[in-house]
């Protein structure tokens, strides 16, 4: 026999007896569970929901924090320099001198339209901004995403621990109404269908989750109303104060009677300056403890509210989830609590 024949036969058939000396894997057969698997399998799932939400809310609150600072920046750099600024304050006082001729009968009081006016200077100049950069209502759509992403991965876990045939899980999890917004039924959803969903944002359920979600009527990000009626009351005495020695009707001819539009003339323009500088690092400071009080309220609503709040996707579907599947899964913590898994320790 030739030599290198030899070699090649003498090395295949090490490698076979080496192939043969290695076990093969041993592979379980999916078990055929009793019923009260499958309560441990639910409860497996709610804690899987549990531990989903957990971790979107830290998400979400981190996220949030950097808004909050934005918002916070932009107030400092922005709004508050145009608010506190003499130009301003002669224009706002002439605002407050026309609220005051266009009063009458159905109309808003001056504070309320002074207030109004505010909130929407304050939403140009800072919410939108800071919305480009970061934004809570894009901040609750990926809560609601990682949550589901996050819920996903643990399914093959909770697969082979119980060792659950996977084609009678995909079952559950059909029945399970994770959106549930009908009529139309594709206004609804199974926790399934969200799982398989390739994008879930193209799904009409889900779609239609994030519409509802954003019609709740809710205080929208930078129209909180303490803060800037706080404000506006107090800009309202301040400024109207201010016409006493001009007369309402002066201070507005000065403003709109120019044909070719609004004027602030320089008699008006003169008015005040120096009270103006005398008092504006109060002013500033003043302004500065009203909006952040209001930014802490704001954030707190935005952060706790469930019905609207940067979570309330979330909380949407985990309480979908967890109220379907809590009456079997409490059965199953009260029947068989060994194998509940108990946390370690900290």
């Amino acid at each position: 026999m030739d030599v290198r024949l030899a070699a090649s036969l003498l090395c295949l058939l090490l490698a076979l007896s080496g192939c043969a000396s290695k076990p093969a894997p041993v592979v379980r057969p999916p078990a055929n569970l009793s019923p009260s698997a499958w309560r441990q399998v639910d409860l497996a799932l709610v804690e899987a929901s549990l531990g989903a939400t957990g971790s979107a809310s830290d998400y979400a609150r981190r996220s949030m924090r950097v808004w909050k600072d934005r918002v916070q920046q932009r107030t400092e750099s922005d709004f508050i320099p145009w608010f506190t600024g003499y130009w301003t304050q002669q224009w706002l006082t002439l605002k407050v001198a026309w609220y005051k001729v266009d009063s009458g009968k159905g109309r808003e009081p001056v504070e309320k339209r002074l207030a109004l006016y505010l909130q929407a200077q304050y939403h140009s100049r800072v919410i939108e901004p800071v919305a480009e950069e970061i934004d809570p209502e894009a901040i609750r759509t990926r809560a609601m995403e990682l949550y589901l992403h996050l819920l996903g991965q643990q399914l093959p876990g909770i697969v082979s621990r119980f060792n659950a045939p996977p084609d009678q899980l995909s079952q559950r999890l059909n029945r399970i109404p994770a959106i549930a917004l009908g009529p139309p039924p594709a206004r609804d959803a199974s926790l399934y269908q969200l799982l398989r969903a390739r994008p879930v944002d193209q799904q009409p359920a889900w779609i239609a989750l994030r519409q509802q979600l954003h019609e709740q009527p809710a205080k929208g990000p930078g129209q909180t109303q303490v803060g800037l009626s706080s404000v506006a009351t107090r800009a309202s005495a301040k400024l109207g104060a201010s016409l006493a020695p001009r007369g309402i009707a002066s201070a507005v001819a000065a403003a709109v009677g120019k044909a070719a539009g609004t004027v602030i003339s320089v008699a008006v323009a003169g008015f005040g300056m120096m009270t103006h500088d005398r008092e504006h690092a109060g002013m500033v400071e003043q302004l500065r403890v009203i909006l952040n009080v209001a930014l802490n309220e704001e954030w707190r609503e935005l952060m706790d509210n469930r019905q609207s709040g940067v979570m309330a996707g979330v909380y949407y579907l985990s309480g979908q989830i967890e109220d379907s599947l809590r009456p079997a899964a409490f059965e199953a913590r009260e029947q068989e609590p060994l194998l509940i898994r108990i946390p370690a320790a900290p």
